[in-house]
């Protein structure tokens, strides 16, 4: 296969705010909790991650966590099913933190391939909440063909617009994503993919960490 170079896009995500812990740092002094968070996959539906197809690992210092998929790939034209056009996965994640804090989500790196026919497009869409909230605003990142190469997608969010999970309890993060690829005025036995997997693990979804104190309880 041919040496991939990584394209980069971005994109802004704004999150409806839940009612947030006090803060006790500044916005401008980000910091990660003593201890070692761990994340677990609680559920993963869609045909974007069938059983044992993805894995999720926190990052040693606290600051982020990954998820890697191997069978995520959405395709059209050259005899594809009608159905391939679209894969989704919704991922529910059990964030355990150090007794004390909280955490937001405060950006979303999406990384792929996509090999797109010149007249095809590929979509990228995500969004996430905590169990129990109501859904966030979904994005979308198009890439358009002629396209051959590594893609990839942020999402970030400016602090005040921060979702936090609720402080001393348990709630499952839920991270839905989505992958599309349309024909467009490409030749119908061409075929266009995008994909959000590697068969070597070195491309992650990275979600990046925004902590805080919770309040001191009576």
């Amino acid at each position: 296969m041919p040496l991939r170079r990584l394209a980069l896009g971005a994109a802004s995500l704004t999150l409806a705010a839940l009612a947030a812990p006090t803060a006790t740092a500044q916005a401008d002094t980000p910091f990660a909790p003593p201890g070692r968070i761990t994340v677990e996959v609680a559920g993963a539906n869609g045909s974007g991650c069938p059983a044992g197809t993805t894995q999720v690992a926190a990052a040693p210092d606290n600051t982020a966590f990954t998820v890697t998929y191997s069978d995520y790939l959405a395709q059209t034209g050259a005899g594809s099913a009608g159905t391939e056009f679209r894969k989704n996965c919704q991922l529910a994640l059990r964030v355990h933190v150090p007794q004390g804090f909280t955490y937001a989500i405060a950006r979303a790196d999406y990384r792929g391939f996509a090999s797109l026919q010149r007249g095809a497009f590929g979509q990228q869409r995500a969004g996430y909440y905590f169990q129990g909230a109501a859904p966030t605003a979904r994005t979308v990142h198009q890439f358009n063909g002629a396209y051959a190469d590594n893609w990839q997608a942020s999402d970030q969010t400016g602090y005040a617009d921060l979702v936090w999970a609720p402080c001393g309890e348990v709630r499952n993060l839920n991270v839905n994503t989505e992958l599309r690829v349309y024909p467009g005025s490409s030749s119908p036995q061409a075929l266009s993919f995008m994909s959000m997997d590697s068969t070597d693990g070195s491309v992650s979804t990275v979600y990046h960490f925004e902590w805080k104190e919770c309040p001191a309880t009576a």
